[in-house]
C-alpha cells in the first residue's frame, strides 16, 4: 500500500488557519483522497489534555522548558496514535501546526535553543517530516486584531506583541531554510486570493 501524504498549515494568530484548514480538507475530498484532519497541541485524548494545560491562563506559571517538553510529549502521543497509523494505511493526514509552529513559537517567542528544540524533534519524531507544508503569514498587527475579534485570549494569545513579531520572524526563516516544503501565503490579502494561492500550491503538489 502506498504511504499517505502528510500536509501541516502553519502560521500566526488570526491569519485564518482554521478557515483555510477546512478549505484544503474539501479540495482534497473532492479528489478522491481519504484525508484525516487533526491539530497540535492535541489530536488523542491525553494530547488535547496537554493543549488545556499548555492554554490555560492558570495562576501558576509554566515554565519555558515544561512548556516545551509538554508540546513533544503530546507531540509523541500524536504520531504514535494518529499520524503513522493513517499514514502506514495510505491516508493523507492535515494538521493544524507541527514542529515548525515550535521553532516559532518556542525557538523565536520564547528565545529558546534551537538545538534542543532540534533534538527533541529528532528523538521523537525520527524520520517523519511533513511532505507539505503551507504557511500562512499577515503583519502582526492584522493578525491580532482578527483574533481579538474572535474570542477570549488563551495563554499564548495574551503574549505581548513583540512575542508574536518574534514568531513571525521565526516562522519566515523556517520558510527561506526549507523552501522545497515551505510554500508561503500572504494572509492579509481577501480570502477569495488566500484560496486561489492554496489550490495552486496543492494542485501542483497533487501533480
Amino acid at each position: 500500500m502506498t504511504r499517505g501524504k502528510f500536509i501541516t498549515l502553519e502560521g500566526g494568530e488570526g491569519v485564518g488557519k482554521t478557515t483555510n484548514l477546512t478549505f484544503i480538507q474539501k479540495y482534497l475530498q473532492q479528489h478522491n483522497i481519504s484525508v484525516v484532519v487533526t491539530r497540535e497541541p492535541g489530536g488523542t485524548p491525553l494530547a488535547e489534555k496537554l493543549r488545556q494545560l499548555l492554554l490555560a491562563d492558570d495562576s501558576e506559571t509554566i515554565s519555558e522548558h515544561a512548556e516545551l517538553l509538554m508540546i513533544f510529549a503530546a507531540r509523541a502521543q500524536h504520531i504514535k496514535h494518529v499520524i503513522e497509523p493513517a499514514l502506514a494505511k495510505g491516508q493523507w493526514v492535515l494538521c493544524d501546526r507541527f514542529t515548525d509552529a515550535t521553532f516559532a513559537y518556542q525557538g523565536g517567542g520564547r528565545n529558546m535553543c534551537i538545538s534542543t528544540i532540534e533534538w527533541l524533534e529528532k528523538m521523537v519524531q525520527g524520520h517523519l517530516k511533513p511532505d507539505l507544508t503551507v504557511l500562512l503569514d499577515a503583519p502582526v498587527e492584522i493578525g491580532m486584531q482578527r483574533a481579538k475579534a474572535r474570542a477570549t485570549f488563551d495563554r499564548f494569545e495574551s503574549e505581548k506583541i513583540i512575542f508574536f513579531e518574534q514568531v513571525r520572524r521565526a516562522y519566515l526563516l523556517q520558510a527561506d531554510l526549507h523552501p522545497n516544503r515551505i510554500k508561503l501565503i500572504k494572509a492579509n490579502q481577501p480570502l477569495v486570493d488566500v484560496q486561489c494561492g492554496l489550490i495552486e500550491i496543492i494542485s501542483a503538489f497533487l501533480r
